[in-house]
């Protein structure tokens, strides 16, 4: 059924006045939680408040209609959604808009997320996913309006895997059948971000059961939807999606009023019942709601709405629309209405004392316990110093935070830098020591797994090779190495453009769709961001995809989604959630502007939390997938591009043998020069070291083999102590990764204590490299270049043997 309002009110003239009365409860504790969490803001006890007034009625219809291993992958104004399907109570809610540190007091992010930032945890104490099959789930969310999206239709995306494929039907833990539906809920000004129209044409065409409510309010913070959408209508603009009948492609399309409760409890039944049994995808646009606080705490919504505007809101406020109707029908009455928005109200007064209460108290303690010390510090070296103002500030401050108490001991402790190291001395610097290690949990764990299965606890599996092997193009070795990992592990799956049918445009998964079928191995639209996406929702789910972006330089389209989801997923749950999903590309050295990019500058800034492997040959790469496949981070795999035809030999455990991330590779020992490289410059400079070697310059090469992480036992700062010079060559751009190798190596290793001459960064022009071989060789680093470089070094120190060449 689709139609331009949903007008029969089946459903809720099944629900009991007991129900309703529910409903009715949930909205005026939302309403009330929204106006708290302002006068919060407002009073200093929180930084900033955005809140889901406005949008409780239809909340609750879609919390009806969800079941238990469900998803949502929704944005910031979902709080009587959460409360209402169980997964969010009002405690929990204050102690994020305060952010309390504790997981405990507030599971969605532990404090590090600003309030409306919901997600449940997913996984036990030991970082293993939870029977998601008896829960109802929602994914982490993320600020930039429209990203939810890419994750929403992955989450849809698993239910269709766990229906069709049989091979995935003995993991009842991960589903039921395919029989969950992924809720996606975003604001109707962020319609107009392209990853919704993305998002929503990759769920027509794979046909999943993704459910998408847009709460429509007009506005996207000042601006009216004349400015953001074509028609001023989301659902009428996107008609051409709806399906011509039962059985036929495309989507199903509602639209309803945002405060008819009748019609919304009917809608969401019938709209999740076509998407659960049917594996459609619907869109519901919700009409008609209002804002009653404005956008958030940063301003008013009186600034920019007309008079007739904020009067019809009131008039059409959902919760006085609900009073209404539960009148109208003889459910309840006067007085049974105004009693529970009395308690309601006394509901969420209790709740935000007792979250104020369990944030405020901890801290007030740990103050108390500092002050203690200061003041025996103050006693043993006397009140010469401005040390006694610092104690005295701080005792006086009525809402002291953990920042105020450590850097008032830190501050302390410059007073006395002087003075004899005395007991109070030493009290303060161990407490202080005490407090830094406990925020660093507190605010910087949790960026990678902690988890048997993180990628340090994949044990090692060197690489063997059969007597005699001959050698296969290097494309080969990673279509063995698919081939055995594939059967080995059915929750394996890989998509993206040209993987399926061809087998990608280089051949490493040929033959392997007709083998382990569409399901498994399977071709996608040209759409880099929503194709990370869909992994990252199938990872969160318990699969483990591979997808994959054709060229290096395509990552842009998805590097937001990325950064901002992926990277910092169980960051920003402090270990709740994860999404081991393996994203597969090739960069470096092939022809021109858009197909020979080394971007890592911008990879290696924007997606901390994951891992960066860039391999120089496919030997390489095969022996990151076993270990990744293996493991339960996510990361990043760049092979390099013009290495699918260069001979390797298959190892006779291609399927098995693992590399060690963070584990760099001698391919050269030498005792003049060290050069630190990786990826398609392996070959370059290796060529350079045998022409320098002939001059009688002996260069010490390493390929790093992956950037993230880097070197972590510091195997390039120990052939500095031979070679007492280095030169970090790449193909990026000046001051890109070669100035993130330099720092690793000069700054975090401390390895500038052995250099006698100036560390030298050779990297590829300040633009994108030109078409050609010419192009190549005038653009990217050559094998002249790295010669020079090494040459002029050695040259500097001895000039008489090696004399200036130019």
């Amino acid at each position: 059924m689709s139609s331009a309002e949903t007008a029969l009110p089946a459903l809720a003239t099944t629900l009991s006045k007991a129900d309703f009365l529910t409903d009715y409860r949930l909205a005026w504790e939302s309403r009330h939680a929204s106006l708290a969490g302002r006068k919060e803001v407002f009073m200093g006890k929180a930084k900033f408040g955005i809140f889901g007034d406005g949008k409780e009625v239809p909340q609750l219809a879609m919390a009806r209609a969800f079941q238990n291993g469900d998803f949502r992958a929704g944005y910031y104004r979902d709080q009587t959604f959460m409360v209402a399907i169980g997964q969010l109570t009002w405690e929990q809610y204050f102690a994020q808009l305060y952010a309390n540190p504790d997981p405990e007091a507030e599971p969605a992010t532990a404090g590090r997320a600003m309030n409306g930032h919901f997600a449940t945890r997913m996984l036990d104490e030991d970082g293993n996913l939870r029977d998601l099959t008896q829960t109802k789930n929602s994914s982490a969310d993320i600020s930039p309006t429209g990203g939810q999206m890419p994750r929403l239709l992955g989450l849809a995306y698993a239910s269709k895997l766990f229906r069709q494929n049989p091979e995935l039907h003995q993991f009842p833990q991960l589903s039921n059948n395919g029989n969950e539906v992924a809720f996606g809920t975003i604001g109707n000004a962020s319609t107009s971000e392209g990853m919704f129209f993305e998002a929503l044409n990759a769920a027509g065409v794979l046909q999943v059961p993704m459910l998408m409510s847009v709460w429509d309010d007009h506005y996207g913070i000042s601006v009216p939807a004349e400015y953001q959408t074509t028609k001023q209508s989301i659902s009428a603009i996107l008609m051409g999606l709806q399906r011509e009948g039962e059985g036929e492609p495309g989507f199903e399309i509602y639209v309803v009023r945002g405060w008819d409760y009748a019609a919304l409890m009917d809608t969401y039944q019938r709209a999740a019942a076509v998407c659960r049994e049917q594996h459609v995808p619907v869109l519901i646009h919700v009409t008609e709601l209002t804002q009653p606080q404005g956008h958030s705490t940063s301003g008013s919504h009186e600034r920019y709405k007309s008079k007739d505007r904020l009067s019809w809101e009131e008039a059409h406020d959902c919760l006085h629309k609900l009073r209404e109707w539960l009148l109208a029908e003889g459910h309840a009455t006067e007085l049974e209405l105004d009693d529970i928005e009395k308690t309601a109200a006394a509901t969420i007064k209790a709740a935000r004392t007792a979250a104020w209460t369990a944030f405020f108290d901890p801290i007030k303690a740990e103050r108390d316990e500092a002050v203690a010390l200061l003041d025996k510090l103050v006693a043993d070296h006397g009140t010469e110093n401005t040390m006694r103002e610092l104690v005295e500030q701080l005792k006086a401050n009525p809402t002291p935070i953990r920042a105020d108490i450590v850097r008032t001991l830190r501050r302390a402790l410059r007073q006395v830098r002087h003075e004899k190291r005395s007991a109070g001395r030493r009290a303060i610097q161990s407490h202080l020591e005490q407090l830094l290690a406990e925020n660093a949990d507190r605010y910087n764990s949790n960026l990678f797994s902690q988890s048997e299965l993180a990628v340090g606890n994949i044990e090692e599996v060197p690489a063997t090779f059969a007597p005699g092997a001959t050698q296969v193009d290097g494309r080969e070795v990673l279509q063995a190495c698919f081939d055995a990992n594939f059967q080995r592990d059915p929750t394996i799956f890989a998509i993206g453009e040209d993987v399926g049918k061809i087998g990608d445009v280089n051949q490493a998964f040929a033959g392997l769709q007709e083998k382990f079928g569409e399901l498994r191995i399977t071709d996608t639209g040209i759409r880099e961001c929503t194709i990370v996406g869909q992994g990252i929702g199938a990872a969160l789910r318990g699969l483990r995809p591979i997808t994959e972006i054709q060229y290096l330089d395509y990552l842009l389209y998805a590097i937001q989604i990325l950064s901002d989801d992926l990277a910092c997923l169980q960051y920003r749950t402090k270990g709740g959630q994860k999404a081991p999903l393996i994203v597969r590309t090739r960069g470096h050295r092939l022809e021109g502007i858009w197909h020979s990019g080394s971007p890592m500058q911008m990879i290696l800034g924007s997606i901390r939390g994951m891992h960066v492997c860039v391999p120089r040959n496919m030997t390489q790469a095969a022996g990151f997938y076993n270990t990744l496949l293996r493991s339960d981070e996510p990361a990043l795999v760049i092979e390099p591009l013009n290495g699918y035809r260069l001979k390797e030999t298959i190892p006779s455990n291609v399927g098995e043998f693992t590399l060690p991330l963070g584990r760099p590779e001698v391919l050269q020992t030498g005792t003049d020069v060290t050069v630190v490289t990786y990826g398609s410059m392996c070959r370059i400079v290796l060529d350079a070291a045998r022409q320098l070697a002939e001059v009688g310059i002996l260069v010490e090469v390493i390929d790093v083999q992956t950037l993230l992480p880097f070197d972590t036992d510091h195997l390039i700062a120990d052939s500095l102590r031979k070679t007492n010079r280095v030169v970090f060559a790449d193909e990026d751009v000046p001051g890109g990764a070669t100035a993130f190798m330099l720092q690793h190596v000069l700054d975090e290793q401390g390895a500038y204590r052995f250099l006698d001459s100036q560390p030298r960064c050779l990297a590829a022009q300040p633009h994108r490299p030109a078409y050609s071989s010419d192009g190549d060789y005038f653009s990217k680093p050559n094998v002249e270049d790295v010669f020079d470089t090494v040459y002029e070094l050695m040259s500097e120190t001895a000039p008489e043997k090696f004399p200036e060449i130019y």
